[in-house]
């Protein structure tokens, strides 16, 4: 039996207890949250990896992008990103795999990941069809979903499949038109292949098919935002508010049919902005889990993509979002290498912390206070024990030759917290 039917029953399976444990969660606010669709447990049935739970009352989690392309094929490569995404704490990372051996590489990323992993199937459908029937557009209904029952039975535990972007909502798109168009690949996929084919989408068309694949391997459905803004400009608008209110029917039959679901959302936003799309979304979802793509709040920084997208992860993340998509400097640029896979995991850890504090997550605030207590101490080493990224503190620290190895090159002698060390030390002498 499932997460969510478990739940409806009132037990826990396993998976809820150890999220529960972890997370420092209330065993019956976990069966109740779960139940009703509002937390996600990531964990697939063939896949041995510890379980990861997204949602309401717990502590923001972050995805690592890695995957192939056509451009950039190296299988050593990506198991060094997944490597360096793990290490980094990641909660979970996607293989979005669109060059090589595509399934050769999701194996060897599931079976050495101890996390998480999800993909977008239709990648894998689409390249193949390519390579098959030198088309995409003749891929068959047939052979989308047998990639899904492929994908779930190798144990990938979360795909993120674009039902939202049907005849509707992307007729609600054209008809206002915008100054970006579409910028999700999934998205646009799925609508070439509807526009060549003069069909609904199949994923829509044939969701209760869907579910039952999934249902079967305990795989969460990310309902992809296919119709997601790629330009500040474009953002909120009806093709994006639209598809929202389809993910938010085809969420409620989800959790009805036993699978745990969560919602992607935005992209590009103005900072003003992201609260309101939280909001509608916990509306309109009734509160299922929330997963951006940053947010980025400004189109003109490629290059610090993962900097604009941390100040809208961390907004995001304060006004309720649940699961934060990292995005790297090499984002609209080029398949980020490992280098900007770690800098992209480092800016999305620290927007997700961030959130945490402002949510009152248990235990998020013991770690700046331990960092500030270290601090009054001039304990170097525990400071670089505590920072996100040790190596990086302490080579910044020790590229300066010091005199005085208590300070640091900024304030040197003058050192108000060694002063005030001194000032201490003076009056108790004096008393």
């Amino acid at each position: 039996m499932s997460h969510i039917l478990s739940a409806v029953t009132g037990t826990a399976t396993d998976e809820v207890r150890f999220v529960a444990e972890k997370e420092g969660v209330p065993i019956g606010t976990m069966i109740e949250r779960v139940g009703r669709g509002r937390i996600a447990i990531l964990k697939n049935r063939n896949h041995r990896i510890d379980p990861v739970g997204i949602g309401e009352g717990l502590s923001v989690k972050i995805n690592s992008n890695i995957g192939s392309s056509e451009d950039k094929l190296s299988m050593e490569d990506e198991l060094k990103k997944l490597m360096v995404s793990i290490g980094y704490k990641a909660d979970v990372v996607m293989d979005l795999s669109t060059g090589g051996n595509i399934a050769r590489i999701r194996k060897e990323i599931l079976d050495h990941s101890t996390v998480p992993v999800g993909t977008v199937p239709l990648y894998q459908s689409v390249v193949s069809s390519v390579r098959k029937h030198r088309s995409m557009f003749k891929l068959t209904i047939d052979e989308m979903f047998d990639t899904i029952e492929e994908q779930a039975e190798q144990g990938v535990d979360f795909m993120t499949i674009h039902c939202g972007v049907t005849m509707e909502s992307v007729g609600r798109l054209r008809k206002q038109g915008r100054l970006l168009d579409v910028v999700s690949r999934g998205g646009a996929l799925m609508m070439e292949w509807m526009d060549y084919n003069g069909r609904e989408n199949p994923f829509y068309e044939y969701y209760d098919r869907l579910l039952k694949i999934l249902a079967r391997y305990d795989v969460v459905i990310s309902l992809g935002d296919g119709l997601r803004p790629g330009a500040i400009a474009d953002a909120t608008d009806r093709g994006q508010v639209q598809e929202l209110i389809i993910l938010g029917d085809l969420a409620k039959r989800a959790v009805e049919q036993g699978v745990g679901v969560m919602i992607e959302g935005p992209g590009h936003v103005p900072i003003d902005q992201i609260e309101t799309n939280i909001k509608i979304e916990k509306q309109l979802c009734n509160g299922a889990p929330f997963y951006v793509l940053g947010p980025l709040v400004t189109d003109i920084a490629p290059g610090y993509d993962h900097i604009t997208s941390a100040i809208g992860g961390a907004i995001a993340g304060m006004a309720g979002a649940d699961f934060l998509c990292y995005v790297t400097p090499a984002e609209h640029l080029r398949l980020p290498d490992i280098e900007d896979v770690k800098q992209g995991i480092i800016a999305s850890r620290i927007a997700a912390h961030a959130a945490d504090i402002a949510r009152g997550v248990k235990g998020a605030l013991d770690w700046d206070m331990k960092m500030a207590k270290a601090r009054k101490a001039m304990d170097w080493e525990s400071q670089y024990r505590l920072a996100i990224d040790p190596q990086k503190a302490r080579e910044y620290r020790e590229s300066v030759s010091l005199q005085d190895t208590d300070v640091c090159s900024m304030c040197g002698e003058f050192c108000p917290i060694k002063l005030q060390h001194a000032e201490i030390k003076r009056v108790r002498t004096m008393v």
